[in-house]
């Protein structure tokens, strides 16, 4: 039984080490989870930049054109200037070149407006766009990084599945599936010493014949209180 024991802490450490290295391989993807959440981020910046530059783009185009058309009218009016005949006449032709030359100063100034706007936006987008190609390239280089650790691992657990088979050879099926169970659930640890009557693992005292089957060492026992093998 000695020598079961003994096989048992050797499992023991093999386990540990391959659960580790599994829950490790599970883990490492979550390591882009912030990058890609950060990508995803300035994605969704650019589109909006975007958005705003198009709009505002129209927007300047729109009162281009209005200018033109108010322009247009100015120089109109200024010419029937020549060909008034009356005072009313010359005062409404007065005001209307009045209110359209009032209305190319707030077409200009909305251009300018929009145009500041349109430079401030694309700066911003050059930016953005600088800033997704680095993302990117360091998303992919980090995800190189992480494949090639992920196969590193795996042929760390391969080589630990291939100690696990010489040490399980001759051990009960039963006792290794609970085993294994203990393990996975108690951090590690699914063998442990007894010392004066209590489980190492919990730190429970153990009923008197759960101590005394341990001392006799004929039989393996679990802890009726944590489950673990006790010796």
């Amino acid at each position: 039984m000695e020598q079961v024991f003994e096989k048992l802490r050797s499992l023991q450490d093999v386990l540990s080490q391959k659960i580790a290295l599994e829950q490790e391989i599970q883990e490492i993807p979550k390591l882009l989870t912030t990058r890609e959440e950060m990508l995803a981020r300035l994605k969704k910046t650019f589109i909006d930049y975007n958005q705003g530059y198009e709009k505002a783009r129209a927007s300047e185009a729109k009162f281009r054109e209005l200018l033109v058309e108010a322009e247009l009218a100015r120089e109109k009016a200024e010419k029937n200037m020549d060909s008034i005949n009356t005072q009313r006449e010359y005062e409404a032709l007065d005001k209307e070149i009045r209110d359209t030359a009032e209305k190319e100063q707030q077409y200009r100034r909305d251009m300018q407006r929009e145009g500041r706007i349109l430079a401030e936006l694309d700066e911003q987008m050059k930016q953005t766009a600088d800033l997704i190609d680095r993302q990117e390239q360091e998303l992919t280089e980090q995800r190189a990084g992480i494949e090639a650790d992920i196969a590193e691992k795996a042929g760390q657990i391969k080589a630990l599945e291939e100690e696990e088979q010489i040490l399980t050879r001759d051990l009960d099926p039963e006792v290794l599936f609970k085993f294994e169970r203990i393990i996975r659930n108690k951090m590690g640890r699914g063998i442990v010493a007894i010392r004066g009557g209590v489980c190492t693992g919990c730190h429970m005292i153990l009923p008197l014949q759960f101590a005394n089957e341990v001392r006799l060492g004929e039989t393996i026992v679990f802890c009726p209180y944590c489950s673990r093998i006790l010796f």
